[in-house]
């Protein structure tokens, strides 16, 4: 096995732990899954099914970009930056953060650091990571397995957000709503 895929692999499992041990850390203490409606469970199901579609895909010529020096660094970097991003945003909401869509206690929108430009940075970082390790694996077709899932779920899983923050914080949502964009500043 080559250096670069054992990289992308390591980085793939070691982001994941990541991912999971947060969820662990958070506890079950805090978090009401009556907004949820499914798209966490489908996230998670997006993202394992990206994966084993990506890498596998990439194990096979069919769809190989011959220039892997050039987009695995490429990949890399998306990566690292969609990572700065998505534990920058996780830090900017602190205790609000959670892996269910629910409301905290005594809930305050967060309107600093990322998200003062985007509603959903945190989803952003990992849409970068995801975009970035099927680059790295130089196979258009990876990129396709690992993104189209994961977008669609992610999709899905902002609109579900949103519906619950009108109703949890109603008009100061709105008009938060109304000075910044989801994803992509000034764009999307």
């Amino acid at each position: 096995m080559n250096a670069k895929l054992i990289l992308i692999i390591a980085f793939s499992f070691l982001y994941g732990a990541f991912e999971v041990f947060m969820n662990l850390r958070q506890g079950k203490s805090s978090i009401s899954n009556s907004g949820d409606r499914g798209s966490l469970r489908l996230l998670y199901l997006s993202i394992s099914a990206g994966y084993f579609l990506a890498f596998t895909t990439a194990s096979f010529k069919i769809g190989r970009i011959y220039h892997w020096n050039a987009l695995f660094l490429t990949g890399l970097l998306l990566a690292l930056v969609g990572l700065v991003i998505r534990i920058g945003s996780i830090k900017t909401l602190r205790h609000y953060f959670t892996y269910s869509v629910s409301k905290i206690a005594h809930q305050e929108l967060v309107t600093t650091g990322f998200y003062r430009y985007i509603r959903h940075p945190g989803y952003l970082g990992q849409l970068l990571i995801f975009l970035g390790l099927g680059t790295s694996l130089s196979n258009w077709i990876s990129i396709l397995c690992l993104m189209v899932p994961v977008l669609i779920a992610y999709l899905y899983r902002i609109n579900v957000e949103e519906e619950f923050m009108v109703l949890h914080m109603g008009s100061e949502y709105t008009r938060y709503q109304e000075r910044t964009k989801k994803l992509i500043p000034g764009i999307y």
